[in-house]
């Protein structure tokens, strides 16, 4: 235990606001950080800047500026000081958003409550931006990471202080590190199909069986699951976890309000695959000018294959007649192997 005593406190223990004046000037800097935890759909919404309240990361960030400017008004005893600067930066995970607060001053005391009141109140804005669509958000991880000037010059947070559980917020500076995940298994596929009424049982599903049955041509051994379409971020991240080569999607793919297939996938890959989703619309709109409403998209995470596939049966057959000669290559490079393009 630190033999150091507590200074906002008198010889009485009464709370006090320590005397500074005979401190020496000198830069000052604090970062914190902090996370707030969601569904990956809605981090897709966020990204994307489409939740009912518009311009999220923006207000965001203003407020946790704000916030750091009032930490004397909020925090009894902290003292009134000149901010220099106020950095508010955001990261994203595929179910948190990472939050970095730095703030520096040239002065007699130091910035760590600004820094981590910036986190804070960036925290609490965010929860508030996104309630409408996620009211169970989490505040977690906030925390001092690294603080330098005054006496006792520069500290950073040991290693072993690191949150445990979930993905934890990086350290200034340093990559956000992924959870690790088995490569790819050979020769496996899921279906995932986003349907309501189908996870209902109101409406026969017509395209999973559709394509689980061309993956079983093809020599894949496919697993087929039915979700409504609130649920297809949770289905895709359960599906993730058992690392199959492949993931085909069907429906939840167009501009009606429950339709969330694309942001789901976009929360969860790690590079897209523009021309893939193109293909598909392209061989569609041979046929119907309605292919053009289509958001699919298509990418890989993590050594997976992951292809949006429309919601109508004469859609998936368009698909799946793009991916009959693209999709062995397609699995063959990102596993490694195969010709590049």
């Amino acid at each position: 235990m630190s033999d150091r005593t507590l200074t906002h406190l008198d010889s009485d223990g009464r709370a006090r606001m320590v005397d500074v004046g005979d401190k020496t000037v000198t830069k000052r800097t604090a970062t914190a950080t902090g996370r707030l935890v969601t569904r990956p759909d809605v981090i897709a919404l966020v990204r994307a800047d489409d939740l009912p309240k518009a311009d999220v990361l923006a207000t965001a960030r203003i407020a946790g500026i704000q916030g750091a400017k009032k930490t004397s008004e909020l925090i009894p005893l902290c003292h009134t000081i000149p901010l220099s600067s106020v950095k508010v930066d955001f990261d994203f995970t595929a179910d948190s958003i990472l939050i970095t607060a730095t703030a520096k001053t040239v002065g007699q005391t130091g910035v760590e409550m600004e820094a981590l009141t910036a986190v804070t109140v960036a925290a609490l804005t965010l929860h508030d931006m996104i309630k409408a669509v996620d009211a169970a958000a989490t505040m977690t991880d906030i925390q001092l990471r690294d603080k330098s000037g005054g006496k006792h010059g520069h500290w950073t947070r040991p290693a072993a202080s690191e949150p445990v559980g979930g993905s934890s917020a990086p350290v200034e500076g340093t990559p956000t590190k992924r959870p690790r995940r088995s490569k790819p298994r050979a020769n496996t596929a899921a279906v995932i199909v986003a349907s309501t009424a189908g996870a209902l049982g109101t409406r026969e599903d017509t395209t999973g069986p559709v394509i689980a049955a061309w993956l079983t041509a093809a020599g894949y051994t496919a697993e087929l699951t039915v979700v409504a379409d609130a649920d297809i971020a949770t289905e895709m991240a359960r599906v993730l976890k058992s690392a199959p080569a492949v993931i085909l999607t069907t429906g939840g793919t167009g501009v009606s309000p429950t339709d969330r297939t694309p942001e789901a996938t976009l929360a969860v890959i790690d590079r897209q695959l523009p021309g893939v989703a193109e293909a598909i619309r392209s061989h569609g709109l041979a046929t119907t000018p309605m292919a053009s409403l289509s958001r699919a998209v298509a990418g890989t995470a993590r050594g997976t294959v992951i292809v949006n596939l429309p919601g109508s049966p004469n859609g998936v057959n368009d698909g799946l007649v793009v991916l009959d000669d693209l999709l062995p290559h397609l699995v063959a490079q990102v596993s490694g192997g195969g010709p590049h393009a």
